[in-house]
Protein backbone atom coordinates (compact mmCIF):
# COMPACT_ATOMS: atom_id res chain seq x y z
CA UNK A 1 0.00 0.00 0.00
CA UNK A 2 1.29 3.06 -1.16
CA UNK A 3 1.76 5.78 1.69
CA UNK A 4 2.58 9.75 0.43
CA UNK A 5 4.19 12.26 2.69
CA UNK A 6 4.36 16.20 2.06
CA UNK A 7 7.28 17.87 3.21
CA UNK A 8 6.30 21.26 3.18
CA UNK A 9 8.70 22.90 5.68
CA UNK A 10 10.44 26.08 6.35
CA UNK A 11 13.06 26.56 3.53
CA UNK A 12 16.23 23.79 3.88
CA UNK A 13 18.64 25.28 6.39
CA UNK A 14 22.29 23.53 6.43
CA UNK A 15 23.99 22.74 9.27
CA UNK A 16 26.36 25.57 9.04
CA UNK A 17 26.69 29.05 7.53
CA UNK A 18 29.26 28.71 5.08
CA UNK A 19 29.73 30.25 2.54
CA UNK A 20 29.15 28.36 -1.29
CA UNK A 21 31.65 26.80 -3.14
CA UNK A 22 32.09 27.02 -6.87
CA UNK A 23 29.30 24.35 -9.17
CA UNK A 24 30.05 20.92 -9.57
CA UNK A 25 29.69 22.28 -13.17
CA UNK A 26 32.41 24.14 -13.00
CA UNK A 27 34.80 22.58 -10.84
CA UNK A 28 37.24 24.72 -8.56
CA UNK A 29 41.17 24.51 -8.52
CA UNK A 30 40.96 24.74 -4.83
CA UNK A 31 44.70 25.25 -4.81
CA UNK A 32 47.06 24.50 -1.74
CA UNK A 33 46.47 21.55 1.01
CA UNK A 34 42.80 20.45 2.08
CA UNK A 35 42.25 18.41 5.17
CA UNK A 36 39.94 15.68 3.51
CA UNK A 37 40.03 14.21 -0.32
CA UNK A 38 36.97 12.21 -0.63
CA UNK A 39 37.36 10.00 -4.19
CA UNK A 40 34.10 9.33 -5.23
CA UNK A 41 30.99 12.06 -5.44
CA UNK A 42 28.09 9.54 -5.76
CA UNK A 43 25.86 8.36 -2.59
CA UNK A 44 28.51 7.92 0.19
CA UNK A 45 31.26 10.49 -1.17
CA UNK A 46 28.82 13.24 -1.30
CA UNK A 47 27.20 13.01 2.07
CA UNK A 48 30.82 12.64 3.77
CA UNK A 49 32.17 15.17 2.19
CA UNK A 50 29.21 17.52 3.23
CA UNK A 51 29.58 16.22 6.64
CA UNK A 52 32.79 16.91 6.99
CA UNK A 53 32.86 20.40 5.01
CA UNK A 54 29.74 21.28 7.48
CA UNK A 55 31.76 20.61 10.66
CA UNK A 56 34.79 22.43 9.66
CA UNK A 57 37.19 20.68 7.68
CA UNK A 58 38.46 22.13 4.27
CA UNK A 59 37.54 19.13 1.67
CA UNK A 60 37.77 17.84 -1.90
CA UNK A 61 35.34 16.09 -3.64
CA UNK A 62 36.83 14.40 -6.88
CA UNK A 63 35.47 12.22 -9.51
CA UNK A 64 36.54 10.74 -13.05
CA UNK A 65 32.60 11.33 -14.19
CA UNK A 66 31.57 14.81 -15.14
CA UNK A 67 27.64 13.94 -14.26
CA UNK A 68 26.80 13.28 -10.81
CA UNK A 69 25.65 10.11 -8.71
CA UNK A 70 24.34 8.37 -11.56
CA UNK A 71 23.47 5.19 -9.61
CA UNK A 72 21.28 8.29 -7.69
CA UNK A 73 19.67 9.28 -10.94
CA UNK A 74 18.95 5.23 -12.17
CA UNK A 75 17.76 4.16 -9.02
CA UNK A 76 13.79 3.16 -8.78
CA UNK A 77 13.01 4.29 -12.08
CA UNK A 78 14.23 7.63 -11.86
CA UNK A 79 12.71 8.49 -8.29
CA UNK A 80 15.17 7.01 -6.33
CA UNK A 81 14.73 4.44 -3.70
CA UNK A 82 16.58 6.28 -1.48
CA UNK A 83 16.27 4.39 1.84
CA UNK A 84 13.89 1.55 3.92
CA UNK A 85 12.12 2.04 7.34
CA UNK A 86 13.19 -1.34 8.55
CA UNK A 87 16.76 -0.89 7.48
CA UNK A 88 19.24 -2.87 10.17
CA UNK A 89 22.11 -5.20 10.66
CA UNK A 90 20.19 -8.12 9.93
CA UNK A 91 19.38 -6.57 6.08
CA UNK A 92 23.22 -6.69 5.21
CA UNK A 93 25.41 -9.32 4.00
CA UNK A 94 28.67 -9.46 4.58
CA UNK A 95 31.98 -11.48 5.53
CA UNK A 96 31.95 -9.44 8.86
CA UNK A 97 27.98 -9.24 9.41
CA UNK A 98 28.32 -6.92 12.64
CA UNK A 99 30.29 -4.63 11.13
CA UNK A 100 27.75 -2.70 10.02
CA UNK A 101 25.86 -2.01 13.07
CA UNK A 102 27.30 1.18 14.72
CA UNK A 103 26.81 3.46 11.42
CA UNK A 104 23.77 2.43 10.72
CA UNK A 105 22.98 2.92 14.76
CA UNK A 106 23.75 6.68 14.40
CA UNK A 107 22.20 7.45 11.34
CA UNK A 108 19.26 5.81 10.40
CA UNK A 109 16.19 6.50 7.95
CA UNK A 110 14.53 8.96 10.36
CA UNK A 111 17.41 10.87 10.00
CA UNK A 112 17.61 10.88 5.96
CA UNK A 113 13.96 11.62 5.94
CA UNK A 114 14.64 14.70 8.56
CA UNK A 115 17.37 16.10 5.29
CA UNK A 116 14.60 15.31 2.94
CA UNK A 117 11.77 17.39 5.28
CA UNK A 118 14.67 20.51 5.41
CA UNK A 119 14.82 20.28 1.74
CA UNK A 120 10.91 20.34 1.31
CA UNK A 121 11.20 16.89 -0.91
CA UNK A 122 8.10 14.60 -1.21
CA UNK A 123 8.14 11.40 -0.44
CA UNK A 124 5.54 8.44 -0.38
CA UNK A 125 6.34 4.69 1.00
CA UNK A 126 5.64 2.32 -2.19
CA UNK A 127 6.12 -1.33 -0.62
CA UNK A 128 7.77 -2.96 2.75
CA UNK A 129 9.41 0.28 3.50
CA UNK A 130 10.35 1.05 0.42
CA UNK A 131 10.28 4.77 -0.09
CA UNK A 132 10.58 7.10 -3.12
CA UNK A 133 10.65 10.51 -4.18
CA UNK A 134 7.40 11.74 -5.23
CA UNK A 135 8.72 13.65 -7.59
CA UNK A 136 12.13 12.62 -9.73
CA UNK A 137 15.81 11.40 -8.55
CA UNK A 138 17.09 14.87 -9.38
CA UNK A 139 16.03 16.12 -6.03
CA UNK A 140 18.20 13.91 -3.76
CA UNK A 141 21.01 15.08 -5.76
CA UNK A 142 20.12 18.73 -5.69
CA UNK A 143 19.76 18.31 -1.69
CA UNK A 144 23.06 16.57 -1.54
CA UNK A 145 24.98 19.18 -3.98
CA UNK A 146 23.13 22.15 -1.50
CA UNK A 147 24.90 20.05 1.59
CA UNK A 148 28.08 20.10 0.50
CA UNK A 149 27.94 23.37 -0.71
CA UNK A 150 26.81 24.38 2.98
CA UNK A 151 30.11 22.94 3.84
CA UNK A 152 32.57 24.75 0.90
CA UNK A 153 33.13 21.83 -0.44
CA UNK A 154 35.57 22.17 -3.27
CA UNK A 155 34.69 20.17 -6.73
CA UNK A 156 37.01 18.07 -9.21
CA UNK A 157 34.51 16.25 -11.35
CA UNK A 158 35.64 14.55 -14.51
CA UNK A 159 38.99 14.54 -13.27
CA UNK A 160 41.07 11.01 -13.27
CA UNK A 161 43.78 10.29 -9.99
CA UNK A 162 46.41 8.50 -12.26
CA UNK A 163 48.61 7.72 -9.06
CA UNK A 164 48.50 8.37 -5.01
CA UNK A 165 51.14 8.32 -2.78
CA UNK A 166 52.08 8.50 0.56
CA UNK A 167 54.30 11.67 1.30
CA UNK A 168 54.92 11.79 5.28
CA UNK A 169 51.60 11.81 7.02
CA UNK A 170 49.29 13.43 3.65
CA UNK A 171 48.00 12.00 0.90
CA UNK A 172 49.15 13.51 -2.73
CA UNK A 173 46.93 12.19 -5.52
CA UNK A 174 47.97 13.07 -9.03
CA UNK A 175 45.45 14.07 -11.14
CA UNK A 176 45.98 15.33 -14.93
CA UNK A 177 44.68 19.08 -13.68
CA UNK A 178 47.77 19.33 -11.50
CA UNK A 179 48.46 17.34 -7.72
CA UNK A 180 46.33 17.76 -4.71
CA UNK A 181 47.79 16.72 -0.82
CA UNK A 182 45.15 15.97 1.55
CA UNK A 183 46.01 15.26 5.54
CA UNK A 184 42.96 12.35 4.81
CA UNK A 185 41.35 10.39 2.51
CA UNK A 186 38.10 9.14 1.38
CA UNK A 187 37.51 6.30 -0.84
CA UNK A 188 33.63 6.38 -1.95
CA UNK A 189 34.43 4.96 -5.61
CA UNK A 190 31.92 1.98 -5.65
CA UNK A 191 31.96 -1.40 -6.68
CA UNK A 192 32.15 -2.91 -10.51
CA UNK A 193 28.42 -2.95 -10.91
CA UNK A 194 27.08 -1.26 -13.89
CA UNK A 195 29.88 -0.46 -16.21
CA UNK A 196 28.14 1.45 -18.47
CA UNK A 197 28.16 4.50 -15.50
CA UNK A 198 31.85 4.69 -14.77
CA UNK A 199 32.21 1.75 -12.41
CA UNK A 200 35.47 0.67 -11.48
CA UNK A 201 37.82 -1.60 -9.38
CA UNK A 202 39.89 1.65 -8.39
CA UNK A 203 38.81 1.42 -4.85
CA UNK A 204 40.15 -2.05 -4.49
CA UNK A 205 43.51 -1.34 -6.11
CA UNK A 206 43.54 1.62 -3.65
CA UNK A 207 42.52 -0.73 -0.69
CA UNK A 208 45.50 -3.45 -1.91
CA UNK A 209 48.10 -0.67 -2.99
CA UNK A 210 47.56 0.29 1.40
CA UNK A 211 48.01 -3.27 2.33
CA UNK A 212 44.42 -3.71 2.89
CA UNK A 213 42.40 -7.19 1.86
CA UNK A 214 39.55 -7.46 -0.17
CA UNK A 215 36.76 -10.18 -0.03
CA UNK A 216 36.11 -11.68 -3.62
CA UNK A 217 33.99 -9.49 -5.22
CA UNK A 218 30.71 -10.81 -7.29
CA UNK A 219 27.09 -9.44 -8.94
CA UNK A 220 24.51 -8.63 -6.61
CA UNK A 221 21.02 -7.93 -6.88
CA UNK A 222 21.19 -9.10 -10.55
CA UNK A 223 19.14 -11.77 -12.71
CA UNK A 224 20.17 -15.55 -12.95
CA UNK A 225 20.75 -17.29 -16.40
CA UNK A 226 19.99 -20.70 -17.22
CA UNK A 227 21.21 -23.10 -19.35
CA UNK A 228 19.73 -22.37 -23.17
CA UNK A 229 18.48 -25.71 -23.77
CA UNK A 230 17.20 -26.67 -19.98
CA UNK A 231 15.17 -23.08 -20.01
CA UNK A 232 13.80 -23.59 -23.49
CA UNK A 233 10.19 -24.77 -22.03
CA UNK A 234 9.84 -21.50 -19.79
CA UNK A 235 11.65 -19.09 -22.15
CA UNK A 236 7.65 -18.59 -23.72
CA UNK A 237 6.45 -17.20 -20.03
CA UNK A 238 8.98 -13.91 -20.59
CA UNK A 239 7.16 -11.43 -19.07
CA UNK A 240 5.62 -12.84 -16.78
CA UNK A 241 5.03 -12.50 -12.89
CA UNK A 242 4.02 -14.41 -9.89
CA UNK A 243 4.51 -13.41 -5.99
CA UNK A 244 7.12 -16.77 -4.94
CA UNK A 245 8.50 -17.77 -1.95
CA UNK A 246 12.48 -18.37 -2.91
CA UNK A 247 15.27 -19.65 -1.01
CA UNK A 248 18.93 -20.96 -1.53
CA UNK A 249 22.00 -21.77 0.50
CA UNK A 250 22.22 -23.70 4.26
CA UNK A 251 22.94 -22.64 7.82
CA UNK A 252 24.56 -18.74 7.77
CA UNK A 253 24.48 -18.50 4.07
CA UNK A 254 20.93 -19.14 3.86
CA UNK A 255 18.42 -16.30 2.03
CA UNK A 256 14.97 -16.74 1.91
CA UNK A 257 12.47 -14.20 0.56
CA UNK A 258 8.55 -13.36 -0.31
CA UNK A 259 8.78 -11.58 -3.38
CA UNK A 260 7.45 -11.05 -7.25
CA UNK A 261 9.46 -13.68 -9.97
CA UNK A 262 9.57 -12.52 -13.07
CA UNK A 263 9.97 -14.51 -16.15
CA UNK A 264 12.64 -13.76 -19.35
CA UNK A 265 13.84 -14.90 -22.06
CA UNK A 266 16.83 -15.91 -20.71
CA UNK A 267 15.90 -16.66 -16.99
CA UNK A 268 14.58 -15.06 -13.96
CA UNK A 269 14.34 -11.63 -12.78
CA UNK A 270 12.11 -9.77 -10.57
CA UNK A 271 12.58 -8.41 -6.77
CA UNK A 272 12.13 -12.19 -5.44
CA UNK A 273 15.24 -13.41 -7.82
CA UNK A 274 17.65 -9.61 -7.60
CA UNK A 275 17.24 -10.93 -3.69
CA UNK A 276 18.48 -14.22 -3.57
CA UNK A 277 21.17 -13.76 -5.83
CA UNK A 278 22.91 -12.00 -3.24
CA UNK A 279 22.84 -15.25 -1.65
CA UNK A 280 23.64 -17.70 -4.46
CA UNK A 281 26.63 -19.36 -5.05
CA UNK A 282 27.70 -20.77 -8.32
CA UNK A 283 26.48 -24.96 -9.15
CA UNK A 284 23.76 -24.56 -6.11
CA UNK A 285 20.17 -24.94 -6.27
CA UNK A 286 17.41 -22.20 -5.64
CA UNK A 287 14.10 -23.77 -4.59
CA UNK A 288 11.09 -22.08 -5.53
CA UNK A 289 7.34 -22.13 -3.91
CA UNK A 290 4.78 -21.71 -6.47
CA UNK A 291 1.98 -22.00 -4.53
CA UNK A 292 2.01 -19.43 -1.52
CA UNK A 293 3.10 -21.97 1.36
CA UNK A 294 0.13 -23.56 0.75
CA UNK A 295 0.52 -27.50 0.43
CA UNK A 296 -0.42 -27.99 -3.29
CA UNK A 297 -0.31 -31.94 -3.22
CA UNK A 298 -3.00 -31.90 -0.48
CA UNK A 299 -5.11 -28.88 -2.82
CA UNK A 300 -5.34 -31.33 -5.61
CA UNK A 301 -5.82 -34.51 -4.07
CA UNK A 302 -8.63 -32.76 -2.37
CA UNK A 303 -9.67 -31.38 -5.57
CA UNK A 304 -9.78 -34.74 -7.51
CA UNK A 305 -12.88 -36.02 -6.97
CA UNK A 306 -14.56 -32.55 -6.68
CA UNK A 307 -13.95 -30.85 -9.81
CA UNK A 308 -15.05 -31.59 -13.72
CA UNK A 309 -12.23 -28.86 -14.82
CA UNK A 310 -9.29 -30.12 -16.81
CA UNK A 311 -5.70 -29.80 -14.91
CA UNK A 312 -4.91 -27.20 -16.56
CA UNK A 313 -7.77 -25.37 -15.69
CA UNK A 314 -7.69 -26.40 -12.46
CA UNK A 315 -4.07 -25.19 -11.90
CA UNK A 316 -4.89 -21.39 -13.67
CA UNK A 317 -7.63 -20.80 -10.71
CA UNK A 318 -4.53 -20.70 -8.81
CA UNK A 319 -1.58 -19.40 -11.11
CA UNK A 320 -1.49 -17.72 -14.76
CA UNK A 321 -2.92 -20.00 -17.23
CA UNK A 322 0.45 -20.08 -19.28
CA UNK A 323 2.54 -21.25 -16.11
CA UNK A 324 -0.28 -23.87 -15.28
CA UNK A 325 0.24 -25.14 -19.21
CA UNK A 326 3.98 -24.52 -19.31
CA UNK A 327 4.02 -26.69 -15.47
CA UNK A 328 2.06 -29.61 -17.12
CA UNK A 329 4.37 -30.08 -19.80
CA UNK A 330 7.36 -30.28 -17.33
CA UNK A 331 5.42 -32.37 -15.33
CA UNK A 332 4.69 -34.62 -18.45
CA UNK A 333 1.07 -34.38 -17.69
CA UNK A 334 -1.77 -33.71 -20.49
CA UNK A 335 -3.79 -30.28 -19.29
CA UNK A 336 -6.49 -31.61 -21.26
CA UNK A 337 -7.03 -34.37 -18.33
CA UNK A 338 -9.38 -34.97 -15.70
CA UNK A 339 -7.34 -35.00 -12.04
CA UNK A 340 -9.64 -38.02 -11.13
CA UNK A 341 -8.70 -40.07 -14.49
CA UNK A 342 -4.67 -39.58 -12.75
CA UNK A 343 -2.76 -41.17 -10.06
CA UNK A 344 -2.64 -39.68 -6.99
CA UNK A 345 1.16 -40.81 -7.01
CA UNK A 346 1.23 -38.57 -10.21
CA UNK A 347 -1.16 -35.60 -8.19
CA UNK A 348 1.25 -35.85 -5.15
CA UNK A 349 4.54 -35.65 -7.55
CA UNK A 350 2.89 -32.36 -9.24
CA UNK A 351 2.05 -30.95 -5.91
CA UNK A 352 5.35 -31.50 -4.33
CA UNK A 353 6.94 -30.04 -7.67
CA UNK A 354 4.76 -26.98 -7.21
CA UNK A 355 5.88 -26.48 -3.64
CA UNK A 356 9.62 -26.80 -4.41
CA UNK A 357 10.67 -26.22 -7.73
CA UNK A 358 14.34 -26.52 -7.64
CA UNK A 359 16.67 -25.48 -10.13
CA UNK A 360 20.65 -24.59 -10.70
CA UNK A 361 21.19 -21.65 -12.66
CA UNK A 362 24.14 -21.49 -15.28
CA UNK A 363 25.32 -17.67 -14.03
CA UNK A 364 24.03 -14.60 -14.02
CA UNK A 365 23.70 -11.70 -16.13
CA UNK A 366 26.60 -9.94 -14.74
CA UNK A 367 27.85 -6.42 -13.52
CA UNK A 368 26.21 -4.81 -16.62
CA UNK A 369 23.00 -5.74 -14.88
CA UNK A 370 23.78 -6.24 -11.13
CA UNK A 371 22.74 -3.04 -9.10
CA UNK A 372 25.36 -4.00 -6.45
CA UNK A 373 28.80 -5.49 -5.90
CA UNK A 374 28.77 -7.98 -3.54
CA UNK A 375 32.51 -8.45 -1.35
CA UNK A 376 34.91 -5.60 -1.61
CA UNK A 377 37.81 -3.91 0.93
CA UNK A 378 37.57 -6.56 4.49
CA UNK A 379 35.99 -4.55 6.63
CA UNK A 380 38.03 -6.37 9.83
CA UNK A 381 40.90 -4.08 8.38
CA UNK A 382 38.48 -0.95 9.34
CA UNK A 383 37.31 0.66 12.30
CA UNK A 384 33.26 0.48 12.74
CA UNK A 385 32.88 3.66 14.03
CA UNK A 386 34.99 6.02 11.53
CA UNK A 387 35.25 3.40 8.65
CA UNK A 388 39.37 4.62 8.79
CA UNK A 389 41.93 1.83 7.98
CA UNK A 390 43.11 0.36 10.74
CA UNK A 391 46.63 0.03 9.67
CA UNK A 392 46.64 3.26 7.65
CA UNK A 393 46.06 6.45 9.71
CA UNK A 394 43.50 8.60 8.02
CA UNK A 395 42.46 6.26 5.27
CA UNK A 396 38.67 5.44 4.76
CA UNK A 397 36.71 3.23 3.05
CA UNK A 398 32.56 3.66 2.31
CA UNK A 399 29.83 3.23 0.85
CA UNK A 400 29.53 -0.01 -2.08
CA UNK A 401 33.63 -0.69 -2.06
CA UNK A 402 33.57 -1.99 1.98
CA UNK A 403 31.95 -5.40 1.84
CA UNK A 404 28.93 -4.65 3.27
CA UNK A 405 25.82 -5.50 0.95
CA UNK A 406 22.13 -4.77 1.52
CA UNK A 407 19.58 -6.26 0.42
CA UNK A 408 16.95 -4.85 -2.72
CA UNK A 409 14.61 -2.00 -1.73
CA UNK A 410 16.76 1.29 -0.96
CA UNK A 411 18.53 -0.46 2.14
CA UNK A 412 22.11 -0.06 0.18
CA UNK A 413 21.73 3.70 -0.41
CA UNK A 414 21.19 3.87 3.61
CA UNK A 415 24.49 2.26 4.35
CA UNK A 416 25.49 4.79 1.75
CA UNK A 417 24.29 7.86 4.21
CA UNK A 418 25.31 5.88 7.45
CA UNK A 419 28.60 4.88 6.68
CA UNK A 420 29.66 8.33 4.90
CA UNK A 421 28.16 10.48 8.00
CA UNK A 422 30.04 8.26 9.98
CA UNK A 423 33.48 9.02 8.18
CA UNK A 424 32.60 12.90 7.88
CA UNK A 425 32.33 12.94 11.56
CA UNK A 426 35.26 11.06 12.32
CA UNK A 427 37.89 13.10 9.79
CA UNK A 428 36.30 16.59 10.63
CA UNK A 429 36.97 15.41 14.42
CA UNK A 430 40.47 14.56 13.81
CA UNK A 431 41.09 17.70 12.38
CA UNK A 432 39.59 19.37 14.91
CA UNK A 433 42.16 17.73 17.15
CA UNK A 434 44.84 18.15 15.05
CA UNK A 435 44.53 21.75 15.21
CA UNK A 436 44.15 21.87 18.79
CA UNK A 437 47.37 19.85 19.65
CA UNK A 438 48.97 22.43 16.75
CA UNK A 439 47.40 25.65 19.25
CA UNK A 440 48.64 24.38 22.23
CA UNK A 441 51.91 23.09 21.23
CA UNK A 442 55.02 25.81 21.82
CA UNK A 443 56.37 28.13 19.69
CA UNK A 444 60.21 27.57 19.29
CA UNK A 445 60.85 29.42 16.34
CA UNK A 446 62.14 32.51 18.67
CA UNK A 447 59.46 34.99 17.11
CA UNK A 448 57.33 36.87 19.12
CA UNK A 449 53.47 35.76 19.08
CA UNK A 450 50.74 37.44 17.65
Amino acid sequence: MSESHSAAQPAARPLSRRPSPSSPSSPSSGAGRYDVAVLGAGAAGMMCAAVAGQQGARVVLIDHATRLAEKIRISGGGRCNFTNLHAGPANYLSDNPHFCRSALARYTPQDFLALMRRHQIDWHEKHRGQLFCNDSAEQVIEMLRAECGAGQVHWRTGCTVAEIRREGDDFLLLTPDGAVRAGALVVATGGLSIPKIGATDFGYRIARQFGLPVVETRPALVPLTFDGAAWQLFAPLAGLSREVDIATGKGKEAGAFREDLLWTHRGLSGPAVLQISSYWRPGTPITIDLFEGEDAAAWLLEAKNGTRKHLGNLLAARMPARLADAWCRAAGLDAAKLPHDLPDKALRKLGEALNRWQLVPSGTEGYRKAEVTRGGVDTRALSSSTMMARSVPNLYFIGEVVDVTGWLGGYNFQWAWASGVAAGKAVAESVRTIAAASKARPDLSGKPEP
